[in-house]
């Protein structure tokens, strides 16, 4: 994710860290090569069929909305994986006070948390692919039940039987039962969002149906702008496929709200806010929140 002081004006028509820009520019390159050669054909070697501007313009209206649909579902997944990543990063502190509460034995208490904790990075790497194992093992620490856990299902499984373990021993009464296996279980639900939302992309005939059509409108827009625009066509032609191929990035980007990008989620960020939240409780160091690099928070 970005994260970044506003740029001035001018300095933001020149800034490519976040922006879509590098990807289109061969297909803005592509759709102006073709724009240039139909004005050169059209006047030096042959006159070409000229296209109502009106024609191209109801096209362009209803690429728009198709686009604009395919944007506002790919944004509504990005936002609805945030929700599910602020809630569980809830559910983890509010995990650290009720174990406080209802967990009386301190070396179940703090196993407890530590599956938490592995938990929250299983489950990024479930999401995004591993990256840090030494964090496991750090958190598993010399327990070998924990240093076995590969899944995040395994992590909350190990959880539910520290419960089960605390209730044979009698230091866990049947609220605080009920308490923290609601708690694990509203993690298990943020879990199962997430991997929804990995698992099932936008319907593919949506992104089929925008290429076709931009690359069909951008074709044929440079046969409607002879007329009025004469030599300049091509620049607007690039402009035209600025607009409608970086849209249909833009979307491609927010679509993958776990992928490791520019624009992804701050997996790695929000995992360290649970670290910090619980660290303290498992008497472990706490660690220093992580900070943009270059601009991106990862």
């Amino acid at each position: 994710m970005i994260l970044r002081d506003p740029p001035h004006h001018l300095k933001l028509f020149f800034i490519m860290q976040g922006s879509i820009v590098p990807r289109v520019a061969p297909l803005i390159c592509l759709v102006t090569a073709i724009a240039l050669a139909v004005v050169l054909v059209d006047r030096f070697v042959q006159p070409l069929p000229h296209i109502s501007l009106a024609a191209t313009g109801v096209f362009g209206i209803a690429l728009s909305l198709f686009l604009g649909f395919r944007n506002n579902a790919a944004y509504e997944r990005w936002w609805e994986a945030r929700k599910l990543w602020g809630g569980l990063v809830a559910d983890m502190r509010s995990l650290g006070r009720e174990s406080d509460l209802f967990l009386t034995d301190d070396i179940l208490r703090r196993q407890f948390l530590r599956c938490a904790v592995l938990f929250t990075h299983l489950h990024r790497f479930a999401l995004r692919g591993p990256d840090d194992h030494k964090a496991l093992d750090q958190w598993a620490g010399e327990d070998p039940e924990l240093v076995s856990l590969a899944t995040p299902c395994a992590a909350l499984n190990a959880a539910n039987g520290i419960l089960c373990d605390a209730a044979k021993a009698g230091t866990i009464d049947g609220f605080g039962r009920k308490a923290l296996s609601e708690r694990l279980a509203s993690i298990s639900l943020a879990q199962a969002g997430c991997e929804r939302i990995r698992v099932t992309p936008l319907p593919f005939v949506y992104s089929l149906l925008v290429l076709r059509t931009s690359w069909l409108y951008c074709l044929a827009v440079p046969f409607a702008l002879i007329e009025s625009t004469g030599i300049l066509a091509p620049v607007f032609a690039a402009v035209i496929a600025y607009v409608f191929f970086g849209l249909a990035a833009v979307t491609e980007e927010l679509e993958h709200p776990f992928a490791d990008r520019a624009h992804g989620l701050p997996l790695a960020a929000m995992t360290r806010t649970i670290e910090i939240a619980l660290a303290e409780r498992i008497g472990a160091p706490v660690p220093e929140p992580l900070k943009p690099q270059n601009g991106i928070l990862v």
